[in-house]
């Protein structure tokens, strides 16, 4: 578009969280876990293929091997679900026999939030799950790391329509919480999943074993939360106006599940792997 001799690329179009993906073992007992913990329930994607479906996200899973990579060495930390009563849904947890990482933790003064809690959870393949205080009870957030989350954030909003919170620009100045760096940070929100960005400071502090010698990020293909997934309405055309924006496109436009599904991938920053799909996520 040509406006007073300046040339602006056009904006891209709407898009849509779409799906996790996790790397598993035993994708059906998985499946099992995370229909029979929370608030998901097992079904078909795409008619042909066992996965979870979570309000109105994907859980989508690929079966491996050997145990895929845990560690909190990728840009993708942790993603998690929401509790009204945080003490009662955990209580309920250890009583069905739930593992959990870290144990029940109020964090009322980072939250500035009274009666705020969370929890990890030891899921599958040791995938970390969160539980956390909040209005509702379903699947409600991806949890990243990045060198520059306001750059990060800001690729998000750009190419997928994240919306930030907050009216105030984001500060790029450090902030820290009981010694551990939490900030800068962004926080947006994509359909009904909020994308909480920490800065990469983070990560040698509270993971200093897998962080020793280290200093940048692994790719997060093969770790267990292999990467995350968008949707558009035209997949080739979104595609092709990231990749004249310079994205990294990572995998051309491909279709499965006999024509079903058309999917592509591109890198993401902090070498998150991000796949795009045709269509908006729904509930066969």
């Amino acid at each position: 578009m040509l406006l007073g001799g300046a040339v602006f690329a056009q904006p891209m179009p709407p898009a849509h969280f779409h799906h996790i993906h996790l790397n598993a073992t035993n994708p059906a007992a998985a499946i099992d876990f995370y229909s029979s913990k929370f608030d998901c329930e097992k079904v078909k994607f795409a008619g042909e293929w066992d996965a979870v479906w979570a309000q109105k996200a994907w859980i989508l899973f690929t079966k491996v091997a050997s145990a895929p990579p845990s560690e909190i060495t990728s840009g993708i930390w942790h993603f998690g679900w929401g509790a009204e009563d945080m003490k009662a849904a955990y209580q309920k947890q250890l009583d069905s026999g739930t593992k959990f990482d870290t144990p029940i933790t109020d964090i009322s003064d980072l939250a500035n939030f009274p009666g705020f809690y969370y929890a990890y959870v030891d899921g599958p393949d040791h995938a970390l799950i969160e539980l956390n205080t909040a209005p509702h009870h379903h699947l409600g957030h991806v949890h990243l790391l990045s060198a520059d989350p306001v750059a990060a954030g800001e690729w998000y909003m750009k190419y997928f329509g994240a919306i930030r919170h907050g009216k105030e620009p984001p500060s790029r100045e450090p902030a820290f919480y009981k010694g551990y760096q939490v900030g800068p940070s962004m926080s947006l929100e994509s359909d009904n999943i909020n994308i909480i960005i920490f800065p990469k400071e983070f990560a040698p502090q509270a993971y200093p074993g897998p962080w020793k010698n280290r200093t940048a990020f692994d790719a997060t293909e093969g770790h267990v939360v292999d990467h995350i997934g968008f949707s558009f309405d035209n997949l080739s055309d979104a595609l092709e106006r990231m990749r004249k924006d310079g994205v990294k496109v990572t995998q051309e436009i491909r279709t499965v599940l006999n024509a079903k599904v058309k999917f592509a991938f591109v890198e993401g920053p902090d070498r998150v792997r991000i796949e795009l799909v045709e269509g908006q996520a729904r509930k066969e």
